[in-house]
């Protein structure tokens, strides 16, 4: 049993004792299916911390299995945040997520629990540690538009124009992120600055937090091995009658949570367009795509304490308390 002391203990259960220096905040990255969500659990449970899901899928009712948002049981008593929290019509920004966040870490301080976040999506960590750019406000006219020219056209023909406009913001937006790349190329058309610029610009980082981020490194071979497995545990869950139940209460299928990885490949075969089994084999290679991108991201996040395997490994379970614990005592001694 784990003797590293838990943050009120730390705080000596004082969150507003005179001179504090910043709160610890733990935020885990790395890609899809290499055990965040294990890892959190344990820590916060170590710890005595809540975990905060940092995830753009997880924000949506009823899109459950296919973005592995943790069940009841996986939870194991621990308290979740910034899971289910808008309808598939809900259009979620990460302007909208740091805000939430915010409200939350406050909750957590006052309550003096340590805030554990599954990060999955590195523009809303992003977002919450640094702070957002004053980008312009949505123009429902051009957006139109440019949806027109992808129905028109492909999402390839969309990837095309923003590598044109922003270059860098190409590299980092996937060819099939319809709402992502329709968003950098309604900025870039708005301002005439490209969207990787403008968020460069103006940010308010979050205060009163010091970030421990400890990144999940497994094998390249042992983490593809383990999203097909994944991929079929889920459908084994019922992640087919999860789209079927979603189609039939009339949720729109050009909602953006469709646009996930699994949901449209599962929708197409309900359409009865492609046969199972080719909807699997799209779905493992989408997400081993997804794996990729994840990894490109996070790599360039700065201060991030790799550990090579999966959360749910003893070996980096350990070396993550040890971590947390000492990283902890110093930034509470501060």
């Amino acid at each position: 049993m784990s003797t590293a002391p838990k943050l009120s203990q730390a705080l000596g259960n004082d969150p507003a004792r005179p001179g504090p220096g910043p709160l610890p905040l733990v935020a885990i990255v790395g890609p899809t299916a290499s055990g965040k969500s294990s890892l959190g659990v344990k820590l916060a449970r170590i710890f005595g911390g809540e975990v905060l899901a940092c995830d753009s899928t997880q924000v949506y009712r009823g899109f459950d299995i296919g973005t592995a948002k943790p069940t009841v049981v996986e939870r194991a008593g621990v308290p979740h945040h910034l899971l289910d929290l808008v309808d598939p019509d809900f259009v979620f920004t990460a302007g909208e997520y740091r805000s939430r966040a915010v409200a939350v870490l406050e909750d957590l301080r006052q309550r003096v629990r340590l805030p554990v976040l599954t990060v999955g999506t590195g523009l809303y960590l992003r977002a919450l540690l640094e702070g957002l750019a004053d980008a312009p406000a949505r123009s429902e006219e051009l957006r139109a538009r440019l949806e027109s020219r992808a129905d028109a056209h492909s999402l390839q023909y969309l990837h095309r124009v923003l590598r044109r406009l922003d270059p860098e913001a190409a590299v980092r937006i996937g060819s099939r992120d319809r709402p992502k790349m329709i968003r950098a190329i309604e900025v870039c058309l708005l301002t005439g600055r490209p969207l990787s610029e403008i968020h460069q610009a103006g940010r308010t980082p979050l205060e009163g937090y010091h970030p421990i981020k400890i990144g999940l490194q497994p094998p390249r071979a042992a983490l593809y091995e383990r999203i097909e497995r994944r991929v079929h545990a889920m459908l084994d869950r019922g992640w087919l009658e999860e789209v079927s139940r979603l189609v039939a209460s009339g949720v729109a299928q050009n909602t953006k949570p469709f646009d996930f990885i699994g949901y449209s490949e599962l929708s197409a075969h309900l359409d009865g367009t492609v046969t199972l089994a080719a909807a699997k084999k799209a779905i493992a290679q989408a997400t081993r795509r997804y794996a990729k991108r994840q990894m490109t991201w996070f790599r360039k996040e700065p201060l991030v304490h790799w550990l090579p395997g999966f959360g749910d490994d003893a070996a980096v379970l350990a070396a993550a308390e040890k971590l947390v614990a000492g990283q902890m005592q110093a930034s509470v001694a501060n």
